[in-house]
């Protein structure tokens, strides 16, 4: 089967063609992004408005490159795939507005994917990977544990109750002056520096829970930093690489309960996977090996144009779903908020938690 697939939740315009076989296996024939990291980067972050009117702009014509570059026609699709949920709310009205019209031109079946699914079902496409494995999603939108048990079947481990771990890299970021995207600045800046130096707290660690929380790490990054200021170059990187290694540590701890948690439910997870632009990050890809191989598992990176967002994991899921035979109608909604696992509660004693997103 070939399913085309469009993503555009937040600040990349992408759109992909994959192949399913009927073993399972997957190819991709094309996966055309477009970030508009440039577009926002003086506003040192999203600007939803903004965002929504590039994919306005852009959708058509990556689409179109996507098909060319598959070297197939819309008649030979199998399906039309769409993130319609979690994100910005006009973007992701711009790629299911896009997909249905697609969808119904060519009397294609339409399949309406969670973005957050999208990015559960890539290890599957990229390594062939059986059910069930335990999901590490870290981006500036979510941080969760997630035990994936098949297409469809997906339950929370664990969640963040404040920040997501990617929101707080950018906004740790921003509060020293580091150019946007705050991720990778922030990265940057902590290979020069001295992890030892500020002793900012380990949220959460030795709980019997696998949820995080970064607000209060945050917090104590902006007091020390109001401390130093004016800033010395050695004290933005010594914040970074204290930062950092603080997110690490408590990153390992929640993982260690979060496979525990998996191996009790559903016994030993095939594989600790890790997604999303967060997952580009070196030094979290040293810890996240330590702690697979403390637990006797393997661990499974994406490719990094794969980790972040694009088409060809919502193509994937979308042949993954059709697969099973399910399909969407006409009137299948856009979605700012749309949970992973529809069933999960927020987490005991978190009033204000942000696992919905």
């Amino acid at each position: 089967m070939l399913v085309l697939g469009i993503e555009t939740t937040c600040d990349e315009t992408a759109a992909a063609v994959v192949e399913r076989q009927d073993d399972g296996s997957g190819r991709i024939l094309s996966n055309i992004v477009h970030s508009q990291t440039d577009e926002h980067a003086r506003f040192g972050g999203v600007v939803p408005e903004i965002a929504a009117r590039a994919h306005v702009d852009l959708l058509d014509g990556i689409v179109a490159q996507a098909m060319m570059e598959a070297n197939i026609g819309f008649a030979q699709l199998s399906a039309v795939a769409a993130a319609a949920g979690p994100g910005l709310i006009g973007g992701v009205i711009v790629g299911l507005t896009t997909a249905k019209a697609i969808a119904m031109v060519h009397e294609t079946p339409l399949i309406a994917v969670n973005h957050l699914e999208a990015h559960a079902l890539t290890p599957r496409l990229t390594d062939a990977l059986d059910f069930p494995y335990c999901l590490f999603l870290a981006s500036g939108g979510h941080t969760q544990i997630v035990a994936v048990v098949g297409v469809g079947h997906y339950e929370r481990l664990g969640t963040t109750v404040d920040d997501a771990m990617g929101e707080a890299f950018d906004k740790v970021a921003k509060m020293l002056s580091l150019p946007y995207p705050g991720g990778p600045a922030v990265e940057r800046s902590a290979a020069e520096g001295d992890p030892e130096r500020f002793a900012f707290p380990r949220p959460m660690l030795g709980r019997p829970d696998a949820n995080f929380s970064l607000s209060g790490l945050k917090t104590a990054v902006r007091n020390e930093a109001s401390r130093l200021m004016p800033f010395e170059p050695e004290d933005v990187s010594d914040l970074c690489a204290s930062f950092q290694a603080a997110v690490l540590e408590s990153t390992a701890d929640r993982l260690s309960v979060g496979l525990r948690l998996f191996n009790d439910r559903f016994g030993p997870p095939r594989a600790l996977v890790a997604a999303g632009g967060v997952a580009a990050n070196r030094a979290l890809r040293v810890a996240l090996q330590d702690v697979a191989t403390k637990a006797q598992t393997s661990l499974i990176i994406p490719p990094p144009a794969l980790c972040t967002d694009n088409g060809a994991m919502i193509a994937w899921a979308g042949a993954e779903r059709l697969a099973l035979g399910l399909t969407d109608t006409m009137d299948a909604p856009p979605r700012a908020r749309w949970r992973l696992d529809a069933n999960a509660a927020a987490p005991a004693g978190y009033a204000n938690t942000r696992a919905g997103f």
